[in-house]
């Protein structure tokens, strides 16, 4: 896709980032599927990410757009691999995510309150960390564009619960 820079000139970069910053929670944008990417080079792509490890990883597949050149690329990628390459990608996502989070719980975060959100008839208001965890608190005030110090208790799914 006509990077400019290889592997480990981006893990020195990480590397970097993860020294001079602490507990800092890195997220990429994968695009799976690109004309020409072969079962070895997702793989290669798959073992950086795992030895990575991105706090998120958001995936897409890609798609055709008229009038690129990726287009009209020899060896486009048929659509369920890209589906199994995507299934996978954000299954390790979610699994870095989770082990992120676990180490939260029992910690005090300032969270950025941005929107309430109702689940099961339980109103919670959601936000996110400095360094981007997603946190919910279940109350009924009106949390929105403040910053509050909150204590974080358990895991819901992927999402930190407060209190």
């Amino acid at each position: 896709m006509n990077r400019r820079y290889s592997t480990e000139e981006f893990w020195k970069g990480v590397d970097l980032l993860r020294k001079i910053y602490n507990d800092v929670a890195l997220t990429t944008d994968i695009i799976v599927g690109f004309p020409g990417e072969t079962d070895k080079e997702f793989n290669t792509t798959y073992d950086f990410l795992k030895k990575i490890k991105f706090y998120k990883m958001h995936i897409f597949k890609y798609s055709q757009r008229k009038g690129t050149r990726a287009a009209v690329m020899p060896n486009q990628v048929y659509g369920n691999i890209k589906e199994e390459r995507s299934r996978k990608l954000i299954e390790l996502s979610d699994k870095n995510e989770k082990e992120y989070n676990e180490k939260y719980i029992g910690k005090e975060v300032e969270v950025l309150f941005e929107e309430p959100h109702v689940e099961n008839g339980i109103i919670y208001m959601k936000g996110h960390t400095t360094n981007y965890r997603l946190v919910k608190v279940e109350t009924n005030e009106n949390l929105e564009n403040e910053i509050k110090k909150v204590k974080v208790t358990k895991i819901d799914k992927l999402e930190l619960l407060a209190e």
